[in-house]
Order: structure tokens, then sequence, then C-alpha cells
């Protein structure tokens, strides 16, 4: 009777090693779950870092600020550009009058 028992336990303990050898696989497997997904620490500080309303707000404001000054200075150098356009005409004039050809 001994030896029926003996060769039951051996025939389960081999069962069991069989099992905890498919649980290790599984151990293996779940640790490359983190790898794979985004943890929670993942997410936290991907909603720390992501951009909202307001900073997209901030970015426009800068732009529109940046386009303002572009304006204004592309009005002015308009403006430069006929001023030395109308000296231009005044040398020219004041050249004819005096008999002076100009070289340019």
């Amino acid at each position: 009777m001994d030896k029926d028992f003996s060769e039951l336990t051996e025939y389960l303990s081999q069962k069991f090693d069989k099992i905890d050898e498919r649980f290790d696989e599984f151990d293996e497997r779940f640790d490359e779950l983190p790898k794979i997904f985004a943890t929670k620490e993942d997410l936290k500080e991907a909603l720390e870092n992501i951009t909202t309303k307001d900073d997209f707000n901030v970015l426009m404001s800068a732009v529109d600020a940046y386009a303002k000054k572009a304006d204004t200075y592309f009005q002015e150098m308009v403006m430069l550009s006929h001023k030395v356009d109308r000296h231009e005409k005044w040398l020219h004039l004041v050249a004819e009058k005096l008999g002076i050809k100009l070289e340019y």
C-alpha cells in the first residue's frame, strides 16, 4: 500500500512541477507588461506635462504680439522707403537746378 502512495505522490509531484513551470512562464510574461503598457506613474507624468488651453492661449498671445510688432515694423519700412524716394527726388531736382550730374 505504501508503494501505491509513493507512486501517487511522485505522479502528483511531477504534475505540480509542470504547473510551477507554467506559472514561472506567466510570471516572466507579466514582468514584461510594464514595458508594453503605461503604468500609473507614466499616466501621472503625462498628465503633468500635457498642454492645457491656458498654455495654448499664452502661446497665441505671444504669436499675436510678435505679429503686431512685425506689422508695425513693415509699415515703418514702407514709410521709410517712401521718405527715401522723396529725398532722392528732391536731390535730383536740386542737382538739376544746380547743373550737377548725379552718378550712382
